[in-house]
């Protein structure tokens, strides 16, 4: 139970130590002198660079860019999710609908079964709050 924990202290232990250390030192400086510091500078690095030294008037705080080459918003495929890539709810939903309309079961707009006319309004409604989405959407995407 305890050795994934150990496992993971261990791993993370080599990387704690030496942001430590280049950090007490400018925090060493800073207590000595007793007075707080001028200015804190927050630097934003990308993969591979290393944090700038602090001095004693002044403390670095830096955070990693997670995703430096993410593609904006407005260029991003939103298109539907492909069955494979969709949780197994969400394919067992579909499965669902699927029997009902081949069950002819109400409000399933089929021609077979005994109530499957009576959904026929609904699904004329849906397919058009479906059109006017994709509407929306492509005229968003115009730039």
């Amino acid at each position: 139970m305890f050795r994934p924990l150990i496992v993971a202290a261990l791993i993370g232990l080599p990387a704690v130590a030496p942001a430590q250390t280049a950090e007490s030192a400018g925090s060493a400086e800073q207590a000595a002198s007793g007075q707080p510091p001028q200015r804190v500078r927050s630097v934003t690095l990308n993969r591979g660079e290393k944090c700038p030294q602090s001095s004693s008037n002044e403390i670095v705080v830096c955070s990693t860019l997670d995703q430096p080459y993410r593609i904006p918003k407005q260029f991003r495929d939103s298109g539907p999710i492909p069955a494979q890539n969709q949780s197994w709810v969400n394919r067992t939903a579909t499965m669902d609908q699927v029997g009902r309309v081949a069950g002819g079961l109400p409000d399933t707009c089929s021609p077979v079964g005994t109530g499957g006319q009576s959904g026929c309004a609904l699904a004329a409604n849906r397919q058009w709050a479906a059109e006017e989405r994709a509407k929306r959407a492509a005229a968003e995407q115009v730039p």
